[in-house]
């Protein structure tokens, strides 16, 4: 899957421009970045899309230096099946 990156977001498109996969995660005024919404189309349930957005906004979010507190359940659901992976980001 291609994705697109900004500052704050990851998202897909499919052909016609509509967003079919995307992640959002703002910085707070205290700088930490919060995971607050992940989504994906329902053509794309079942192919881990979820998951390589999680991986690619938490990859980001290391890179940064800067750490994350989740408020998306799926963020949160995320993080507590896989503790040892990306604890250091964790607000």
């Amino acid at each position: 899957m291609n994705f697109q990156y900004k500052e704050d977001k990851i998202w897909s498109t499919d052909a016609s421009g509509k967003v079919v996969a995307e992640i959002n995660f703002p910085a707070g005024e205290d700088g930490i970045l919060t995971i607050t919404h992940t989504f994906v189309d329902e053509s794309l349930r079942g192919q881990h899309v979820a998951e390589e957005l999680i991986r690619s906004a938490a990859e980001k979010i290391r890179q940064s230096g800067k750490k994350t507190h989740l408020t998306c359940s799926y963020a949160k659901a995320w993080f507590m099946r896989h503790p040892e992976e990306y604890k250091d980001i964790l607000a």
